[in-house]
């Protein structure tokens, strides 16, 4: 089996795309390979072209995801093997997957040597990515929205009986929840000081507590019905072709509620004014799509679940500034901003404290 295995974009040399290109078929020759971009955030993210002779069906834009350049993101996502999940998402189950995703030439992972994903560029094809401070409008949510109720209800219920999907509640599931447990106040906190006045004082104690109980509410939330979730549904995780959505970046892939990402999505994606206006209508439609599929959801055990995942977007984009280097600061402190304004206009750190620290 070719090694593609990469630890850093100088290794992204013509003999290395030359095995990626061995994988596709014998007899076809890699004349040139060129780095174009390299961005570091959770990953590193490389684009590169790719001179060959083999057929037009092999593209020559690339989009190929190593470990992280940056330290401190590095050091979070190596504990839990994001990338490694994303590998394993591609590998085993991206094929049933009823979404629009890229395409993959290569996902290769080492317990030592780490792990590599190589993508056909979507903007070669047509595709145009989304950047994390998109701001969508309420039909292009609405598409988002039923695409990720088509995905939920094809994986509905259907996790827990299947051996090929264990691996989403492997080791690596396991560290992500103990490191976040470990973490989660004084991350909190760091980035409770970095927002700054974006945070208003009374939703930052609440945010704090919020913290403090993370176990009790992570358990809480957990109660659902599982399905497959993203679980990092922001706008830059998106990708539009033909005016259709495309997801992209499955390295926190897990079983969840599906309503999860649904709340992350309207937390991140859309303006305070838009989501404050429709979100109902939004979640209507929603469980319309599920309907459609066999899944029968009621509306106001719906609006529940999604006034406590909320808290969740929120936390994640206060993480994710106090960690720094893993977002563009202005997309960052935009989503925060949102994701706060959600948490606040539904209250959902009350709707926790009633659901979970009751108990």
């Amino acid at each position: 089996m070719p090694i593609i295995i990469a630890s850093h974009p100088n290794v992204l040399t013509t003999t290395w795309a030359q095995a990626v290109v061995n994988k596709q078929g014998l007899g076809y020759q890699v004349k040139k390979i060129a780095i174009t971009d390299v961005d570091v955030g959770t990953t590193t993210r490389v684009r590169v072209a790719v001179n060959h002779n083999a057929p037009e069906h092999i593209p020559r834009q690339w989009f190929v995801k190593l470990p992280s350049l940056n330290w401190r993101a590095r050091l979070i996502t190596a504990l839990p093997q994001l990338l490694h999940k994303e590998v394993l998402f591609y590998k085993h189950i991206a094929a049933t997957v009823p979404l629009a995703l890229p395409t993959v030439l290569a996902a290769q992972s080492h317990f030592i040597k780490g792990s590599t994903l190589v993508l056909a560029d979507i903007e070669a094809s047509g595709g145009i990515p989304g950047h994390s401070c998109d701001v969508l409008s309420l039909p292009q949510a609405a598409l988002v929205v039923e695409q990720l109720a088509r995905f939920h209800g094809h994986f509905w219920g259907k996790l827990d009986d299947n051996p090929g999907y264990r691996w989403l509640a492997g080791s690596g599931l396991k560290a992500e929840q103990h490191l976040g447990s470990i973490l989660a106040e004084p991350l909190m906190k760091r980035g409770l000081q970095r927002a700054g006045q974006l945070i208003a004082k009374p939703l930052q104690k609440l945010a704090i507590r919020y913290a403090q109980q993370r176990n009790r509410v992570m358990a809480f939330m957990g109660q659902g019905i599982q399905t497959l979730v993203h679980h990092d549904c922001h706008p830059g995780n998106l990708f539009w072709q033909q005016n259709q959505p495309g997801f992209l970046d499955w390295q926190l892939v897990r079983g969840g509620e599906g309503i999860s990402d649904i709340a992350y999505f309207l937390a991140t994606a859309v303006s305070p004014e838009t989501r404050r206006l429709h979100e109902r209508q939004l979640l209507e439609t929603y469980r319309h799509v599920l309907q459609q599929q066999g899944v029968v959801v009621d509306f106001e055990h719906l609006w529940q679940r999604y006034r406590l995942h909320l808290a969740y977007p929120f936390e994640a984009m206060l993480m994710t500034l106090s960690i720094g280097g893993m977002m563009d600061l202005s997309s960052n402190l935009e989503l925060i901003r949102r994701a706060a304004a959600a948490v606040e206009d539904v209250d959902s750190f009350s709707a926790i404290a009633d659901a979970a620290f009751a108990r």
